[in-house]
């Protein structure tokens, strides 16, 4: 794919950090975060999520929207004038959906993302706790990398 020149950025969940790989390496490039109405109605999400996640994106630059994410990532992308759209990588089956909607219609570029710990096993995303559990103690360095 050829380099991108007017991108927009994509935020999702999965990366909701002042660090997001396509904010540092498209500064000052239009950023949207979609809450997906579709994944809403169907988990149950707390409201002290929603809030913490809320949180998060207030310390971003990006535009926030509700409704179906693909959809909205492209008409954000034509109302920016964009040549196409940048984000980051999820491990998501969702995600992978969603992108191939905006890929079959415009440029996507996905960037990798520095893990926040190795972990070689097979993690329980559904639900931070049991993730969290997993990695705790190679996150905060208490066990040698062997034990995970």
């Amino acid at each position: 794919m050829s380099e991108l020149v007017r991108p927009v950025v994509w935020i999702h969940a999965d990366c909701l950090s002042p660090q997001h790989p396509a904010l540092l390496a498209y500064p000052g490039a239009p950023a949207l975060f979609v809450w997906d109405e579709a994944l809403l109605s169907s988990l149950r999400i707390s409201l002290k999520r929603i809030v913490f996640l809320y949180e998060c994106l207030l310390e971003l630059p990006v535009s926030i929207r509700r409704g179906d994410v693909a959809a909205e990532v492209l008409a954000f992308a034509s109302e920016q004038q964009a040549d196409g759209v940048v984000t980051s990588a999820s491990p998501s089956p969702r995600f992978a959906a969603i992108s191939a909607q905006i890929a079959a219609q415009r440029p996507l570029r996905v960037l990798p993302v520095e893990p926040f710990v190795q972990i070689e096993q097979r993690l329980d995303l559904a639900r931070f706790a049991r993730y969290w559990r997993a990695v705790e103690a190679r996150a905060l360095n208490t066990f040698p990398e062997d034990t995970v």
